[in-house]
């Protein structure tokens, strides 16, 4: 099959034959070629999130899960060990959530930023409307929560944007509900 006959089954109709058709496809693959090496595959970048995860939280990613619930007035964030028995990672958690809720109720999300970078969806909404969204903190018998809640639909987007990008960085260390 030629490239000319893909080029009329894909579309439909024929507007570009022969020579033109695959100078196009070849700058088209060229394009995809040249851009996919600019930008790192999924994997490299929630591998590097994962190995840089401690410059910013105390407990081991490896030992732990993050889950992110949207809800209708903002979202749930918890993260919780793999293992019951362990204690230590559990009150590590609970240190860095309870600290991490201070300083997101007071509008300071530069650890999300260090992680995940200052261009984050949602995290300058998130800082700029921080009077509007209560943030409560909560312990569980695996680790802690933080709750955010607002009546803002522009920042239950932001909120949802945040978890949403915080779930593809973290790849398998984190679950939605």
């Amino acid at each position: 099959m030629s490239i000319e006959h893909i080029a009329v089954n894909a579309k439909g109709c024929s507007l570009l034959t022969g020579r033109n058709t695959s100078i196009i496809v070849l700058a088209s693959a060229a394009v995809l070629l040249l851009t996919s090496c600019l930008v790192p595959p999924h994997a490299e970048r929630q591998a590097m999130v994962h190995a840089m995860g401690h410059q910013v939280m105390p407990f081991d990613l490896s030992m732990t899960r993050h889950i992110f619930e949207m809800t209708e007035d903002g979202g749930v964030q918890q993260v919780i060990v793999k293992n019951p028995q362990d204690r230590e990672q559990i009150q590590l958690i609970r240190a860095h959530l309870q600290h991490e809720a201070m300083r997101f109720q007071a509008g300071d999300f530069a650890d999300p930023a260090a992680l995940h970078g200052a261009d984050m969806p949602g995290l300058k909404e998130l800082a700029a409307g921080t009077t509007r969204i209560k943030v409560a903190y909560a312990e569980l018998p695996l680790g802690a929560q933080i709750a955010f809640t607002t009546d803002e639909l522009r920042l239950i987007t932001a909120i949802h944007r945040w978890f949403g990008a915080q779930l593809s960085d973290h790849g398998p260390d984190a679950t939605y509900r």
